[in-house]
């Protein structure tokens, strides 16, 4: 009797050990509020961005950093749940290519391409991942995508330009500084943007009877030289979004500096490292900008063909007043009062 009272014990104990771990295995049942539910398993999704850029200077450096930044707001952290393969042409398009092509061999979830050559070679190379560009400055122009506002295909992303900003600078200049007749231009002419914004500023300086002088470079080594090439010619200097000029600006912004000649730039970064004026934007919030464009690709679904390219529309004045200084430049209340944004435009 004691032995046949001691199974039945034996047997409850074992059934409501079965039954309390049948419970917990339900609990823990994707859509039953266990751990493992579908929210979790979305957020320990890890992810590899592959990032081609075709040089390094602060403009674009920035637009990576902005990038990176708008991922990491999404929850999207490199060495958390995000590995990056950056790759940096140093200006060669050798390399550029074989970036392209070797990021097409590999697996990504989302290729992110730096400034127009990179963006060209990744487009071309790249066919079966989401591509998201920035720093380009037109992306029709260059074959990049053959519509803004339906790109099609697997690419999109953010331009860096918006043709209102040329034709704002020209009307500075030619408001504030009367004696300017001449601009000259350090340009790479095989730099498909570059060309594209020389053609908009001729035009546009050309309406305020001001000519555009160019000298030619072919890499960076030759910025200084053609700057001073340009003395005895020009009244001013100017630059556009030319990424092998801007990787050189240093030596334009010496001989500006030296001859007292204002220097004009396309982008925010060259004007805080010693250019006097332009009419942009920070690149930090560009970068993010095209970021904010991969989330919505990687965690939303979108498809990029399906995407808007984005232009930028907040543009303000921006002065550097030691340029000023440094360039034999007066600067003026007018010019001034026409800075939006004092505290955050008008470097001090």
């Amino acid at each position: 009797m004691k032995k046949k009272l001691s199974l039945i014990l034996m047997m409850t104990t074992l059934l409501i050990a079965l039954a309390a771990c049948g419970q917990k295995t339900a609990s823990d049942t994707p859509g039953n509020g266990g751990t493992t539910s579908e929210g979790a398993a979305s957020e320990s999704k890890t992810y590899t961005i592959a990032i081609s850029q075709i040089v390094e200077h602060p403009s674009l450096d920035a637009t990576r950093e902005g990038f990176i930044a708008a991922l990491k707001d999404a929850g999207i952290v490199e060495g958390t749940n995000l590995k990056i393969d950056y790759n940096n042409a140093q200006g060669d398009n050798t390399n550029n290519l074989s970036i392209a092509q070797k990021i097409a061999s590999g697996k990504n979830d989302l290729v992110f391409a730096i400034a127009t050559p990179s963006a060209l070679a990744v487009a071309q190379q790249v066919k079966d991942v989401p591509v998201v560009f920035a720093a380009v400055t037109d992306p029709l122009s260059a074959k990049i995508v053959s519509n803004l506002d339906q790109p099609g295909g697997n690419i999109t992303g953010a331009s860096d330009t918006n043709p209102e900003a040329t034709t704002k600078l020209a009307d500075f200049i030619a408001s504030n500084f009367p004696n300017v007749k001449n601009i000259g231009l350090v340009i790479n002419e095989g730099e498909p943007n570059a060309v594209v914004m020389a053609k908009k500023a001729e035009e546009e300086f050309k309406k305020h009877n001001i000519g555009l002088v160019k000298a030619a470079v072919t890499n960076t080594s030759e910025v200084k030289q053609a700057a001073e090439s340009l003395i005895g010619r020009v009244d001013a200097f100017y630059i556009t979004l030319d990424n092998m000029v801007v990787s050189g600006v240093d030596g334009i912004i010496q001989v500006a500096n030296d001859k007292k000649l204002p220097f004009f730039s396309s982008d925010r970064d060259t004007v805080e490292k010693g250019a006097f004026a332009t009419v942009g934007f920070k690149y930090f919030d560009h970068g993010y900008q095209a970021g904010q464009m991969a989330v919505d690709i990687l965690k939303n679904g979108k498809k990029p063909g399906e995407m808007k390219v984005s232009m930028q529309e907040k543009l303000d004045l921006i002065l550097n007043l030691k340029s000023a200084a440094a360039q034999g430049i007066t600067v003026t209340d007018d010019m001034k009062k026409a800075v939006q944004d004092p505290e955050k435009n008008i470097i001090q």
